[in-house]
């Protein structure tokens, strides 16, 4: 068993085979997830997990030099907006870019796996890219 880090094999998994510039998603409660998508399903209950609980522990665990938000989140969703700047522009520093929530569900498409949380908030989804540690 393990002693440290994410304990979710199925997430575990797919972040040690990640290579450079590949992505994963995580996704509010509804979120559409692409067929194809791997989707690992951690909703118990409405807003169990959170967004914020998630992304706190898979930036624990990823190297991650990208982030992807929809431009609405600004709009519709501040709080999620400066949770992922202000994690995003300290230690855990990622460029952040914005598209429209069509061209977001687009991006999904391509992803590793799509990690759909419990969050019930608007627009509480983000892509990751997969960074480098040396």
């Amino acid at each position: 068993m393990k002693k440290h880090g994410i304990l979710n094999s199925y997430i575990s998994k797919i972040l040690s085979d990640l290579g450079h510039t590949d992505y994963i998603v995580v996704a509010d409660v509804g979120l559409p997830v692409p067929e194809g998508v791997p989707k690992i399903d951690l909703a118990l209950k409405l807003g169990v997990p959170s967004f914020q609980d998630v992304v706190d522990v898979i930036a624990a665990d990823m190297v991650i030099e990208k982030v992807t938000l929809a431009e609405e989140i600004k709009q519709e969703n501040e709080q999620a907006w400066q949770y992922m700047t202000r994690t995003f522009s300290g230690e855990q520093s990622a460029v952040i870019e914005f598209c429209s929530h069509e061209q977001f569900k687009k991006l999904t498409r391509h992803a590793k796996a799509v990690i759909r949380t419990g969050e019930a908030k608007p627009f509480a989804n983000c892509i990751l890219q997969a960074g480098v540690c040396f």
